[in-house]
């Protein structure tokens, strides 16, 4: 037996059966993946603009332990990106943005955990699913040659029979691309809104973070003469009184 051949014949033994098993198997996991990355980001959303403005008014008058308590108060992901610039403030504004580079760096790693899975089946299940339709098509063939051979003297219902027998496996066959393909979309929709999802929470972890900088970098520069530096006594986020 030659290698064709036994390959043919594990194909054979095997089945289409088993793909689609496989693929429901990623299916299933598909939606625990998204269900559980959806409660992860849901449990760090807040309301960014109104923890801005809060540590806003803290930071502008010098609460740098009120703003600390604010920021560990809150569940946002922001929150925890500025509050580890803030410990390290007493360094200086770029010990802080560095802290908080860091911080950012480890976060992401967090948010962007079993992503790639869904990538991976929303680009994969199509495949599977063809190579399940290859080997029924295999099996298809297989019918039909033996059909050929055996009926070949028995009459037209007999061939009639054996074409009967090989449209329905062609058709079983491409049941399995149609799996496929159900199983990848979804997961490729899932993938780019949870992507999304990730892209808005470190939008706001910048707007946070870049707020925080703002007061270390004013309060480390001030006016010579000892004056305060401007940004110091003024709100980034509120216009300074006109008189």
């Amino acid at each position: 037996m030659d290698v064709v051949e036994a390959v043919k014949q594990l194909l054979l033994v095997s089945g289409a059966g088993w793909v689609l098993w496989l693929l429901g198997a990623l299916s299933v996991a598909t939606v625990a993946v998204a269900v559980e990355r959806w409660l992860s980001y849901r449990g760090q959303a807040t309301d960014v603009p109104v923890l801005a403005r809060r540590l806003d008014a803290l930071l502008a008058r010098g609460a740098r332990e009120a703003a600390a308590e604010e920021l560990a108060g809150s569940p946002a992901l922001a929150a925890r990106v500025a509050s580890a610039g803030l410990r390290l403030a007493h360094l200086g504004p770029v010990a802080a943005e560095r802290a908080m580079d860091s911080a950012v760096s480890l976060e992401r790693q967090a948010l962007e955990r079993r992503l790639a899975f869904l990538g991976t089946v929303g680009n994969n299940a199509p495949f599977i699913g063809l190579f399940g339709t290859v080997v029924g098509v295999v099996h298809a063939f297989e019918e039909l040659g033996r059909g050929g051979s055996g009926h070949a003297s028995t009459g037209a219902a007999a061939a009639a029979g054996a074409s009967q027998a090989v449209m329905t496996a062609l058709a079983e066959a491409l049941v399995a691309t149609a799996v496929g393909i159900a199983v990848a979309l979804p997961a490729i929709a899932l993938y780019n809104a949870l992507q999304r999802r990730v892209a808005t929470l470190l939008q706001e972890t910048d707007a946070i973070s870049n707020l925080t900088l703002a007061y270390l970098s004013a309060e480390a520069s001030p006016h010579p003469g000892g004056a305060p530096h401007p940004a110091a006594t003024v709100s980034p986020l509120r216009p300074p009184e006109v008189r």
